[in-house]
């Protein structure tokens, strides 16, 4: 007992078990925090390994820091540098637990905004712009504990900041738009917008500067905020995720129209039943538009779950449609022209 107690006496083999023991309690808490994390949310396993990514690293390394400081407080050979390794210590453990601020709101913020319609994805902006106040607080904290005046540093930073403003007014526009386009809600994370005829996708993020689309051939398009809050949306995504498609088509004169808007109802009625992506309980309409120069001109209306759906379905009905029509000989017919000779 008395050689254990001399042994613990000794200020260097302190130091490396106090280190040991930090080690062996963060491999502990670890497991320990995976398994209440499992336990807690298990029904939604992808949702609890983001919260165990997200919050174990900082809780850890905070711990260890802990571990670190009071090991090297119980060595008398810096005792003379004890006041840096508080400054030190300080500084870490401010910055540290911003991290772990920051991660528990995005966390919580996921959370919630996964429950909101529109916000299955944290947009980048949000985020960016929470994890920049809690460092500023954190630097803040830092300058007050070492006495710094942060008056004239204010008063620097807003002269600063009147420079960088009007050097970078592009800049600001895009992302004060991007907070607008957040805020006000026009489009979410995942709608389905377009622009013009040549120009739709889906959002994949609203950032500081500008907005990603991914388009049909799976590109990024990406486009400043500013533009992006100008220009005239169509979303597809609101205010329901489905919506109605036109089939324009068209039939010769001398057609029975009454069978033809028997037949067509038939394969539309068919189609929504049946392939993937249309609405199942949808009835279709059938209306017709007008004379065309060689046919009767009709629209099918057909409604799918979701936009990327039109493709499957419209291309089936266009399909089935042309072959019901050759069986029971409608003629879709193709321009005309008559020429008349005078003699």
């Amino acid at each position: 007992m008395a050689i254990l107690e001399e042994q613990i006496s000794n200020e260097y083999l302190r130091f490396l078990i106090i280190l040991i023991l930090t080690i062996i309690f963060i491999s502990l808490s670890y497991l320990i925090l995976r398994l209440i994390v499992k336990r807690i949310v298990d029904k939604k396993k992808k949702y609890g390994e983001f919260i165990l990514k997200q919050i174990s690293l900082p809780v850890l390394i905070f711990v260890f820091f802990i571990g670190l400081y009071t090991s090297l407080k119980s060595l008398t050979v810096l005792e003379k540098y004890y006041l840096w390794v508080d400054g030190v210590f300080f500084i870490i453990t401010v910055f540290i637990t911003a991290f772990l601020i920051s991660r528990i709101i995005t966390v919580l913020m996921s959370g919630w905004l996964k429950v909101r319609r529109g916000f299955e994805r944290t947009p980048g902006l949000l985020n960016k712009a929470v994890n920049v106040i809690i460092y500023v607080v954190a630097i803040a904290l830092i300058l007050g504990y070492f006495d710094f005046d942060i008056t004239p540093l204010i008063a620097g930073v807003g002269l600063g900041a009147l420079a960088i403003g009007l050097a970078l007014q592009s800049t600001l526009s895009n992302f004060f738009a991007g907070v607008h386009l957040i805020s006000d809600k026009p489009i979410n994370v995942g709608d389905y917008i377009e622009l013009d005829e040549n120009t739709s996708g889906v959002i994949e993020d609203i950032g500081w500067r500008s907005t990603r689309i991914k388009t049909l051939t799976d590109n990024l398009l990406i486009i400043p905020n500013g533009k992006l809050a100008e220009s005239n949306i169509v979303n597809y995504s609101m205010p329901v995720k489905d919506f109605s498609i036109w089939v324009p088509c068209g039939v010769a004169y001398e057609s029975d129209l009454k069978k033809v808007e028997k037949v067509t109802l038939e394969v539309a009625r068919h189609i929504q039943k049946t392939v993937d992506g249309a609405v199942k309980d949808f009835e279709p309409a059938f209306r017709y538009k007008e004379f065309g120069d060689s046919n009767i001109n009709f629209i099918a209306v057909l409604r799918i779950e979701e936009p990327f759906k039109r493709f499957i379905v419209r291309n089936e009905f266009i399909k089935q449609l042309k072959e019901r029509f050759d069986k029971e000989g409608i003629e879709i017919s193709w321009p005309i022209r008559k020429i008349y000779q005078i003699k």
